[in-house]
């Protein structure tokens, strides 16, 4: 069974609508671990809208090795900086729109190709592990093993949107998208990562997948913390991932 990545951005968003100290971002990441999570995903926005720099330190120097940190970036020079300088494990490229409420889309690695190679070769020779988050669209999965990426996250917005609209017979198609997608990723030596949109109730379908290391979720189970405690939160989200209520 997939692992659970806990994103915490949303801590962050309730805690800079009032520019106060509190929610703590680090205090919600050690009461996710604590609830089973494997890892902690943050996203530093270009805007800074939510997750600060020095939630970033903090995280980092207060997460042990066997926590994994994925840090969530657009690739620009001054976040591969960034991420050199901070040292997460893993770094997960994505697109970045300033206007956008929540990533929208799946990095265009075949068009950018030369310019994500560099940025990959940039982390891995930092010693960081390199995660493009990409549509499971088989053009841009083959494009990131070309760019020699360790990872691809494949976005499941649209399955997310489509259970949504009608329910898990709804998903079928975008369910049946996605699974081709792992597939042809793990043919190709990379390894998978999931995540977008993820729910107690749409999760159980793709927690159990073979091949499938981390579900990256946060608003969901953000939104569940604020009624139940995020320890509880997190215990309930891996309760969902096994499939029970």
């Amino acid at each position: 069974m997939s692992k659970l990545c806990v994103n915490i951005d949303h801590i962050a968003t309730v805690r800079q609508a009032r520019r106060e100290e509190s929610p703590s971002p680090l205090e919600a990441a050690l009461l996710a671990l604590q609830g089973g999570a494997i890892g902690i995903t943050v996203h530093l926005r270009e805007d800074r809208r939510h997750i600060q720099d020095h939630d970033l330190k903090q995280l980092r120097k207060s997460l042990s090795r066997k926590h994994k940190l994925n840090l969530e970036m657009a690739l620009t020079p001054a976040m591969l900086a960034i991420a050199g300088k901070t040292g997460p494990d893993e770094v997960t490229l994505v697109p970045e729109n300033r206007r956008e409420l929540t990533t929208e889309g799946g990095l265009e690695v075949m068009r950018h190709l030369g310019l994500v190679s560099k940025a990959v070769a940039r982390l891995k020779k930092a010693g960081i592990v390199v995660s493009l988050f990409i549509t499971p669209d088989p053009k841009q999965i083959l494009a990131a093993a070309e760019a020699d990426a360790d990872y691809v996250e494949l976005h499941t917005g649209a399955y997310a949107q489509a259970f949504r609209a009608g329910g898990a017979q709804g998903a079928k198609k975008e369910l049946a998208r996605l699974k081709e997608g792992v597939g042809l990723a793990l043919e190709l030596g990379l390894r998978v990562n999931l995540g977008h949109g993820l729910t107690y109730e749409n999760v159980g379908a793709l927690a159990a997948w073979k091949g499938v290391e981390d579900l990256n979720i946060g608003h969901n189970i953000v939104g569940r913390a604020l009624m139940v405690g995020m320890e509880r939160a997190v215990k309930e989200m891996i309760k969902a991932m096994k499939g029970k209520k």
